[in-house]
């Protein structure tokens, strides 16, 4: 065959991969119960594709060929290995019947089994931090190392809980499936969480070359419009509004050379007005309940900046009452940070200063880059360059962002 050809087709599964991979995964989860099982089956689906499609050209449905593949190569794999193995042939006889069922068409149920799998991972019988793991690993695909970096974990730290996890699913026999109505209250918080930390990491990346991961951050966004879907929950509809507030500012938050352009410098007629409206909407949705939640409460706070044609026309004070109310919600030493902020922007940097320097005083924050930044921020506009450029040094010291590192550079520089 044509090497070109080949080439070609080689960057189209590329590209499947990146796009659909955690897709397939999901639905051959749900199919052959169980996580290994079904990890090892899309790698036999892809490298199936590597082999077949150059020769007999991309199937029309991808997604759908992916997982019919790995599906049949896992039960193939399965009846090769029952007679070596004892438990293997009940596990064989239920791929077996697998096979009745009809594959879902794209949009329908296949576009489930991703929120199925977020449930599942989040389940109460494993820790809170053993559901984000394994969420962040099973659901989106992020390396050991990569959640390791977000939570300032070991990769062996990350790879234990993600083992045990994986096990404590199969030996207790939990589902693959979102619960009842009757049972989805008690479990959404933790998915809620789970949802927000995805979203997180994409919109501002812990670690790496970039400041965004747009699929993760997308995939979030997908998942919490299924979720108000399925329960339309004042909460729900906050956090999908934080979302989508946020990431309507995603083109204007970065150069073309990829540095960081901060919320005062930004080109606000790039921000999306159809992202803004929706989750504008939401907001109002949410807050006619009566039922303020920490999602809700943030989504305002993104819709009060979204609602300004200038940094300098932001309703400050509308801020900080919005965030007097988010430390009563969900009180952190990140949200007093973030007030602390807000209340300097509205009553000017030496009023904010001395609320930033508790923070840090009480130890909480200190390993935190951003508030090291921020008191650097208040100390450059207040002139007092010494202790701002300390405060910047820190900062660079903890940050691991590349673009949030040349930022902090930067800054360093105009302080000579």
């Amino acid at each position: 065959m044509d090497g070109c050809v080949t080439t070609g087709v080689r960057e189209e599964v590329d590209a499947v991969y990146r796009a659909e991979s955690r897709r397939v995964f999901a639905s051959l989860v749900r199919l052959l119960g169980d996580f290994d099982v079904a990890e090892e089956a899309l790698h036999e689906a892809f490298a199936a594709a590597l082999e077949r499609w150059p020769r007999d050209g991309m199937p029309a449905n991808p997604r759908a060929w992916l997982v019919s593949t790995g599906r049949f190569k896992a039960i193939d794999a399965i009846r090769r290995r029952a007679r070596f193995e004892a438990a293997l042939p009940e596990l064989g006889e239920r791929l077996e019947r697998a096979e009745s069922l009809a594959l879902a068409g794209p949009g329908d149920e296949v576009e489930d089994d991703r929120l199925r799998l977020v449930f599942t991972c989040c389940h109460p019988a494993l820790a809170a931090s053993t559901q984000v793991a394994l969420t962040l690993r099973e659901v989106c695909g992020l390396t050991t190392e990569e959640i390791a970096a977000a939570f300032l974990a070991t990769p062996a730290t990350i790879a234990q809980r993600i083992v045990r996890g994986k096990a404590r699913i199969r030996d207790a026999k939990i589902p693959y499936e979102v619960p009842s109505i009757a049972d989805l209250p008690a479990r959404l918080e933790a998915v809620l969480s789970v949802i927000y930390l995805v979203f997180n990491e994409g919109y501002a990346a812990s670690s790496g070359e970039s400041l965004t991961r747009p699929d993760l951050s997308a995939e979030a966004i997908r998942l919490g419009r299924l979720l108000v879907q399925l329960l339309p929950d004042p909460e729900v509809m906050g956090l999908l509004a934080l979302m989508l507030l946020q990431e309507s500012r995603h083109s204007a938050r970065s150069s073309t050379e990829g540095d960081i352009v901060l919320l005062e410098d930004q080109d606000r007629t790039r921000w999306d007005g159809t992202l803004i409206a929706e989750g504008k909407a939401l907001i109002e949705r949410a807050f006619q309940t009566g039922e303020l939640g920490a999602y809700t409460i943030q989504a305002a706070i993104a819709a009060v900046h979204s609602a300004a044609a200038t940094a300098e026309a932001t309703d400050w004070p509308r801020i900080v009452a919005l965030y007097d109310l988010l430390r009563r919600a969900a009180p952190s030493p990140v949200v007093e940070l973030n007030r602390a902020v807000a209340v300097a922007m509205r009553d000017g940097p030496a009023v904010g200063l001395p609320q930033v320097d508790s923070l840090l005083g009480g130890g909480a924050l200190e390993g935190y880059h951003l508030a090291h930044a921020a008191r650097a921020d208040l100390c450059r506009r207040l002139g007092r360059a010494d202790e701002a450029r300390a405060s910047y040094t820190r900062a660079l010291e903890l940050a691991r962002q590349e673009p949030e590192r040349r930022f902090l550079q930067r800054r360093l520089r105009e302080l000579g």
